[in-house]
C-alpha cells in the first residue's frame, strides 16, 4: 500500500479502492503501453521480429500489421486525378516519384498511430484514449532526416532531445543491466534503416535485414552529426567557425574533405530547418537540440547556398598547403 501502489490503479484504471497492484514490470506495461508495428513490402522480417520481442520483453499490448492497403487506396486516388503512378527510383521512376512514395508511407503511419490511440481503448473494453509517442531523435531532427507528418509527429517525443548514440549507449546499458531485455542490444547494434524503400536482396545486410539505410541515405554518419550539432548549438558556430574547429578536431581528413562535410551540412540543416517549427513537443535531454519552438530561437528560413560562408571555406581550402593531399595515404 502508499502513494505508489495508489498511483499504479490509478493509471493502470483499477478500482482505487482495492488492493489490486501488479505482478510484474510487463503486467503494468500490458495496462499502459501500445505498440504497433506498422509495415509494408518495404519492411524487413528482421525489424518486424526485434518489434515484436520487445513488446513482448516490456509487456505492452503488441500489434503487428501492414498498411499497403492504405497506401495503395492513396495512390489510386491520385492516380484517378492526375493519370499518372510513381514509380521507385530503382524501378525506373524519378527521385521526386521515388521521395513521394516514401513519405506517404511515412505519413500514413502517423494517421495509423492516431486512429490506434483513440480506438485500441474502446477495442480492450476500456474508456478513454492514449496519448501517441513519437520516435525521431536530435540527430534526424538536426539533419531533417524525417518527413513532416510522419510517425516523428506525436503527442510527446520522449528521446526527441537524445542523440543518437546516446539512444544506442542507453540501450546497450540496459541490455546489460537487465538480461531479460536482451533485444535491445540487437536493436542498438543494428544498422538504422527507414525501409521505405524496396529492398534489393544484393545489397541487403543480415544486421540491417534492408538495403537502404540512413547513413547511406544521409550522406553523414550519426556521429558526425553529433559533432555538428554541438559546435553549431553549443559552440555557436556558422560553416566558417565549423569548419575551422573541425578542420584540427578531424585531422586525419584533408582540409577539402573537411569542407565538403561542414557544406553538405549546412545545406540539408537549412533546408530542412522547416521541420522544425512543428516538432512534436520532447523531454530536454541534450544542448544542442533542434526544437526551434522552446529552446532554439534561430529562424527557420535560410539561403541554402550559404554563398558568403561557403565561399570564404573555399578559400581557406584553397590556401591550406594540404588542400590536394589526402593524409590517409
Amino acid at each position: 500500500e502508499g502513494n505508489v501502489a495508489q498511483d499504479c490503479r490509478r493509471v493502470c484504471r483499477q478500482d482505487e479502492n482495492s488492493l489490486w497492484v501488479p505482478s510484474t514490470p510487463q503486467e503494468m506495461g500490458n495496462h499502459v503501453l501500445h505498440t504497433t508495428f506498422m509495415g509494408t513490402d518495404n519492411s524487413s522480417e528482421v525489424t518486424k521480429s526485434r518489434a515484436k520481442r520487445l513488446g513482448d520483453a516490456i509487456g505492452s499490448y503488441h500489434l503487428s500489421i501492414k498498411i499497403d492497403l492504405m497506401v495503395s487506396a492513396v495512390l489510386q486516388v491520385f492516380q484517378l486525378a492526375t493519370g499518372h503512378m510513381p514509380r521507385f527510383l530503382s524501378r525506373g521512376g524519378t527521385m521526386s516519384e521515388d521521395l513521394a512514395l516514401q513519405n506517404i508511407q511515412a505519413r500514413l503511419r502517423m494517421v495509423t498511430a492516431y486512429l490506434m490511440a483513440q480506438l485500441l481503448p474502446w477495442v480492450r473494453g476500456r474508456s478513454g484514449f492514449l496519448l501517441v509517442l513519437g520516435s525521431a531523435n536530435v540527430d534526424e531532427g538536426l539533419r531533417g532526416y524525417m518527413t513532416k507528418y510522419d510517425c516523428s509527429s506525436a503527442d510527446l517525443n520522449p528521446i526527441g532531445a537524445i542523440s543518437k548514440g546516446d539512444l544506442k549507449r542507453m540501450l546497450l546499458f540496459l541490455s546489460k543491466k537487465y538480461p531479460d531485455f536482451d533485444v535491445l542490444a540487437e536493436i542498438a547494434n543494428a544498422p538504422p534503416t527507414a525501409e521505405l524503400r524496396p529492398i534489393d536482396a544484393a545489397t541487403a545486410t543480415a544486421e540491417a535485414g534492408h538495403s537502404q539505410t540512413d547513413e547511406d541515405d544521409m550522406g553523414m554518419t550519426y556521429e558526425e552529426l553529433g559533432y555538428f550539432g554541438r559546435l553549431r548549438k553549443i559552440s555557436r558556430c556558422g560553416p566558417v567557425s565549423m569548419f575551422r574547429k573541425l578542420l584540427v578536431t578531424w585531422n586525419h581528413l584533408s582540409p577539402s574533405e573537411v569542407a565538403s562535410k561542414v557544406k553538405r551540412f549546412f545545406y540539408y540543416y537549412s533546408l530542412n530547418r522547416h521541420k522544425m517549427t512543428t516538432i512534436t513537443p520532447a523531454y530536454h535531454a541534450e544542448a544542442y537540440s533542434p526544437d526551434d519552438n522552446r529552446f532554439d530561437l534561430r529562424q527557420f528560413l535560410y539561403n541554402t547556398r550559404w554563398t558568403r560562408q561557403f565561399a570564404v571555406i573555399d578559400d581557406m581550402v584553397a590556401e591550406h598547403p594540404e588542400t590536394d593531399k589526402d593524409k590517409n595515404d
